[in-house]
């Protein structure tokens, strides 16, 4: 619950700041939600943030610190798709593991985005893809922790303003987790489990 509020919190403050910005007068919807050339624009952003493991795996672990690099497009009115690399850095909390350990995750992500450029500036979306990663235990953690590849299936929503050439934004993505084989729930010999809730800002650019 720790875990979720403190990512909770970095999304929610995010979102609060841009939410004004979208309260729009209803009969000029048509007009912000034109789309043009400017609008077709391709970037890069890098991103910061935090979050961590759910489940099984969320008990013995903490929340961890990322980064990110996308490249993006938006070729079409309401489909945008992007393709990046997310390193991530999780605490192992673990009474079976010595303190100081954690599990580095490395990833590589494919996503379609949903929605709108608002008045060439806003840029609301939900989105869902494809991603893979390989999740490197620290050698203190052994036996009980080892390195694992692991797919994920990513659900993610946010906001994005341009300004120029520039954009901000903040991103809330939960990935469905799979194939993972990364530690046993205490006491037991069962695979533990869990999906993965992260939340980020972004800044770039677009061209």
């Amino acid at each position: 619950m720790r875990r979720t509020s403190m990512v909770a919190g970095l999304v929610v403050a995010g979102t609060c700041v841009a939410g004004p910005a979208l309260a729009v007068d209803a009969s000029e919807v048509s007009r912000k939600l034109s789309f043009s050339e400017e609008d077709s624009t391709a970037g890069l952003d890098v991103g910061v943030g935090l979050g961590g493991f759910t489940g099984d795996l969320g008990d013995e672990t903490g929340v961890g610190g990322l980064f990110n690099i996308t490249a993006n497009a938006q070729p079409w009115k309401y489909i945008g798709v992007e393709v990046g690399y997310e390193g991530q850095n999780i605490p192992i909390d673990d009474a079976r593991v010595l303190g100081g350990n954690h599990i580095w995750r490395n990833n590589g992500t494919f996503m379609g985005k949903l929605g709108p450029v608002v008045d060439h500036k806003w840029h609301p979306f939900v989105g869902a893809g494809f991603g893979l990663s390989f999740l490197h235990a620290s050698s203190g953690s052994a036996p009980i922790y080892g390195n694992d590849w692991q797919t994920e299936l990513p659900l993610a929503a946010g906001i994005e303003y341009r300004m120029g050439h520039l954009s901000a934004g903040v991103r809330a993505t939960y990935r469905l987790v799979g194939s993972e084989d990364l530690t046993t729930v205490p006491g037991t010999t069962e695979e533990a489990k869990g999906s993965l809730f992260n939340g980020n800002l972004t800044v770039g650019g677009r061209f």
